[in-house]
């Protein structure tokens, strides 16, 4: 099958896609865009979140055939060539970046956030990142950065 989407503002085609692909495989392995992480493969860990047609979602559960005609954004496509969008900045100013695993998934749901509540309680903080796990950081640093993000 072919699957025909508009990728961070760019109409891209995948073809020969298997009907049981994920969206995620189509991004990371026929269209190049690695940002979305592969950890649970069961959309427990948020580490492949991307906006499909503006709502995140994880990619490891969307059906690569769902995504026929729709808008995907990636992390990579958060971002201005050559300049980081302020969330990646705060991230990597409040040091809540480690292995960088959870990272993409993390950003977008930030990003996410602050697009609907942009100056964020910390309990809205912390039901926003619910989603995402990650195994390094204890989430103070991430935390933070929403905090420094929503400030800018």
């Amino acid at each position: 099958m072919r699957v025909n989407v508009t990728v961070n503002g760019e109409p891209m085609r995948a073809d020969d896609v298997w009907e049981g692909e994920s969206l995620l495989y189509v991004l990371r392995e026929r269209l190049g865009l690695p940002g979305a992480k592969n950890a649970c493969e069961q959309g427990e860990c948020g580490s492949c979140t991307v906006y499909l047609d503006d709502v995140p979602v994880c990619s490891c559960l969307v059906a690569a055939g769902q995504a026929e005609g729709r808008t995907v954004r990636t992390v990579e496509g958060l971002a201005a060539p050559d300049e980081l969008h302020p969330v990646q900045r705060a991230f990597l100013h409040a040091g809540a970046v480690q292995c960088g695993f959870c990272t993409p998934g993390l950003v977008v749901a930030v990003h996410d956030l602050l697009e609907r509540i942009p100056h964020p309680s910390e309990p809205d903080i912390r039901e926003a990142l619910a989603g995402n796990l990650c195994r390094c950081t204890g989430y103070e640093n991430i935390v933070a950065a929403v905090k420094l993000a929503a400030a800018s």
